[in-house]
């Protein structure tokens, strides 16, 4: 395996990128099923108040904090005839399957135990999806240190993680969420999403070892693991604070968490205003789904194109502005009188249009997060002398899991307040509770979307000084 750096690593083949993007797969599934069901479900369906789901969560999502940075550095220390990734992905994809299918098929106890087993069942799959998308995400510094080929790169993982997210919501909605003659709602039906969950899980499991087995090919050509060294726990944590002490990168992840817990309320939200906001039916909520797989295929054609045009920052930036516009126009809409009635045709294009043109652009801005972390690896590389993609990636990983984690304490906070009651039908939900869940989200979508965009303009690294950046570390 090389263990040097080189100004420029040979162009990908489409064979690589494909299976490299193949993987995040598993991540689309698990997230959209997290950001967009697991609320609706464990709160309507299984009875759960919304904020013991949201706290659920956010307990998991804390003690990833303190696991994720420990995979990513055991990912980047790790010596095997496999590499230093493998490994870990082939060993979590059995694991992440068979505990993705218990959230969805809780056992008939009472709700105390009930949010006992919610918890241990987040904390588990988030621990073992850890186990894999910090190594396999790390790849992708590795593969190529290209800056315009990392946005290719990073476009192909995201358009696969919303591909098979989109894909398996669609099924959910079309195969398995279906009203019957106890459940007129089909979103209600408990019976459904225990099915979802089983189909949901052999996706993520066949995503996860295709993908791995795709780029076994090209562990000859990864870096090898650093020289073995005796740390302490005080050292080793040491070193973990001086490498992720860069300012590109606090200033990334800062403005990722704000853009994360935003996107995640919105997703968790998102089932509600379909459902009771904008009174679509699970067939309509199936099509919509389906019309912005749309969104996925634009977003991986003009992303890498505009990116080698502005950069990835400027690019970022735009994307984000058009996504919060375009996202909240209908609800802004909607309150000001000027939306076309709920069932009507007209309603559910204008539901469809800006949803696709709000997703890519939603896409194509955290694409390029994604792009500007591999970025930040070389030049962190320069100031500590030590490769740290898994540290870097591990940070980035917790920032996509809290968009679901923070997302759905956010929305369930929201529900709570605006008194959306468990179990409710939407015949039954008072127009002011409606309305005031509109007037909430619209002006705390500006906020944080403002506050991402705002402290994007602290990352430094462009084209340019990267390109330096290597030629230092070549010489060195």
């Amino acid at each position: 395996m090389s263990s040097a750096a080189a100004p420029d690593t040979p162009r990908l083949d489409m064979r690589t990128k494909f299976f490299y993007g193949l993987g995040s797969v598993s991540f689309g599934v698990k997230d959209n099923g997290f950001s967009y069901l697991l609320l609706l479900f464990y709160n309507q369906v299984v009875g759960l108040p919304a904020t013991s789901v949201g706290f659920a969560l956010m307990i998991a999502l804390l003690i990833d904090a303190c696991i994720d940075p420990l995979i990513g550095q055991v990912s980047d220390n790790l010596r095997t005839p496999w590499g230093r990734r493998h490994p870990l992905m082939y060993a979590a994809a059995a694991p992440i399957a068979l505990t993705y299918a218990a959230v969805w098929n809780p056992p008939h106890w009472d709700h105390h135990l009930l949010y006992i087993y919610l918890i241990a069942c987040a904390v588990g799959v988030r621990a073992l999806v850890s186990l894999y998308e910090v190594p396999s995400s790390a790849l992708s510094a590795e593969l190529t240190t290209h800056y315009d080929e990392r946005s290719v790169l990073l476009s192909y993982r995201y358009f696969f993680g919303w591909v098979g997210g989109l894909t398996i919501q669609v099924v959910a909605f079309k195969v398995f969420l279906k009203p019957d003659a106890l459940h007129k709602i089909g979103q209600l039906n408990p019976v459904g999403y225990a099915h979802y969950g089983v189909a949901a899980a052999v996706v993520m499991f066949v995503a996860m070892l295709v993908s791995s087995v795709g780029t076994h090919h090209r562990i000859p050509t990864l870096r090898e693991a650093p020289p073995r060294r005796r740390l302490t726990l005080a050292q080793t944590l040491g070193e973990v604070r001086q490498t992720l002490n860069n300012r590109s990168f606090a200033f990334l992840m800062i403005s990722s968490l704000a853009s994360a817990l935003i996107i995640g309320i919105g997703a968790a939200l998102n089932p509600y205003f379909n459902t009771y906001f904008w009174g679509l039916t699970s067939d309509q909520i199936a099509n919509l789904t389906g019309a912005v797989f749309l969104a996925a295929f634009m977003a991986l054609a003009i992303g890498p194109r505009i990116a080698r045009r502005l950069g990835k920052r400027s690019t970022s930036i735009s994307f984000f502005v058009l996504a919060v516009a375009v996202g909240i126009s209908p609800l802004l809409l909607r309150l000001a009188g000027l939306m076309p009635p709920n069932h009507s045709p007209a309603l559910f294009w204008t539901i469809v249009c800006t949803s696709i043109i709000a997703v890519t652009c939603s896409i194509v801005a955290t694409t390029m997060g994604g792009a500007m972390i591999a970025d930040v690896v070389e030049e962190a590389e320069l100031t500590t002398g030590r490769r740290s993609e898994g540290l870097f990636f591990a940070a980035s990983t917790f920032v996509n899991k809290a968009i679901s984690g923070f997302g759905v304490m956010g929305a369930s906070v929201l529900i709570q307040v605006i008194g959306l009651k468990p179990g409710a039908s939407p015949a039954s939900v008072p127009p002011e509770v409606l309305r005031n869940l509109a007037l909430v989200y619209s002006p705390l979508a500006i906020t944080l979307y403002g506050a991402a965009i705002v402290l994007l303009l602290g990352y430094r690294i462009t084209r340019e000084s990267h390109r330096e950046t290597l030629r230092k570390l070549a010489e060195a």
